[in-house]
């Protein structure tokens, strides 16, 4: 049995790693903001411009539809998986939410989000359904479906658009009304990040999406369900990318068969630029989110400075293994002092 002091002190060592870990992520939360700072003031110099009340509300409209899919991409990639279909998902999902506007002109907007919903959520369960049941990894899994799906998109609108004419005016201004100088996107974003950032740390079921990503087999031995909790977070990575169709719909006024493409580079990017790790276990969606703002920030930057769209692609490379460097470095830094604690806590 131990001693009421060795369990003072096991408690201890796991508040100090709990804080420790906090601190990790607040570091590379404060990081980011201060990168958006410098990006935004050194423009702001070359381009006074940039700060305009409608280049702000463009760029917080465009990162709000990357930020919304880093939440589902985050709950997976926590998961130790990866969804590389979102940006199919969004593409099927905006094209199939302007074709029902095209051939019913009078559906109600909750009933179309519905669909998308629906849509999304198809994607995301046929995912997990492969990936927990049958054990193929997530990886080929989800860049099978990226293909499947967009496939399917390209079948179904072949050379066909929908444009803004096609919508109703109560979908369009979802995308371009702002409230308080903020576009609706950006409230809807910033509400929905707030929320997954609640229930990440208030809900068990969001709580063992961590443990699963640290260590699958502990998690196991440790009586969580890992197979269905992998499964809800791909559910719910589709669900979030369906309803994120509808809205991009409402943000550009025009979808066609390439809708979404190239979208899943940019929100992975955005995700482990944001400090969620990529090989699992650890990150927020907040810093997803805010890693969204600054890539699309400064994609926006380059183009301002009239610097090629090609090295805005290096440069988000660029951050990408920068990011996945140093959540490497921190955790062979960190593992070997978790390890003494393990060997002290016996």
């Amino acid at each position: 049995m131990t001693s009421v002091a060795e369990e003072k002190g096991v408690v201890e060592r796991r508040g100090g790693s709990h804080v420790f870990a906090e601190f990790l992520a607040r570091f590379r939360e404060l990081g980011i903001v201060l990168a958006l700072v410098i990006v935004v003031g050194a423009t702001t110099i070359d381009n006074p411009n940039f700060l305009s009340a409608a280049n702000v509300q463009q760029i917080l409209a465009g990162s709000a539809i990357i930020a919304l899919l880093a939440i589902g991409e985050t709950i997976v990639i926590i998961t130790r998986n990866v969804d590389l279909s979102i940006g199919s998902v969004l593409g099927i999902s905006a094209y199939a939410t302007g074709v029902l506007f095209h051939h019913h002109p009078g559906i109600a907007l909750p009933l179309v989000f519905l669909v998308a919903l629906a849509i999304g959520t198809v994607c995301g369960v046929v995912n997990g359904l492969i990936v927990t049941v049958a054990r193929v990894p997530s990886l080929v899994v989800t860049l099978g479906t990226l293909y499947i799906i967009r496939g399917i998109d390209g079948a179904w609108a072949g050379g066909n658009q929908v444009n803004a004419s096609m919508l109703p005016d109560s979908f369009n201004k979802i995308g371009y009304e702002t409230v308080l100088g903020i576009p609706y996107l950006g409230w809807i974003a910033i509400i929905a990040v707030a929320v997954a950032t609640y229930a990440m740390r208030s809900f068990r079921t969001a709580r063992d999406f961590y443990a699963i990503g640290s260590d699958p087999a502990a998690a196991r031995l440790a009586g969580i369900p890992v197979g269905p909790r992998v499964f809800l977070a791909f559910a719910l990575s589709g669900a979030i990318a369906g309803v994120t169709g509808a809205l991009w719909l409402s943000l550009y006024a025009s979808v066609d068969a390439i809708a979404g493409v190239g979208y899943e580079f940019q929100v992975i990017a955005a995700v482990v630029v944001g400090g969620v790790a990529i090989f699992g276990g650890s990150g927020t969606v907040l810093g997803a989110a805010l890693g969204a703002l600054l890539l699309y920030t400064i994609n926006s930057a380059l183009v301002v400075v009239n610097v090629s769209s090609f090295w805005s692609m290096a440069l988000s490379g660029a951050l990408l293994l920068a990011a996945i460097a140093f959540d490497r470095l921190i955790a062979l830094r960190v593992a070997p002092a978790m390890k003494t604690r393990r060997s002290a806590r016996v």
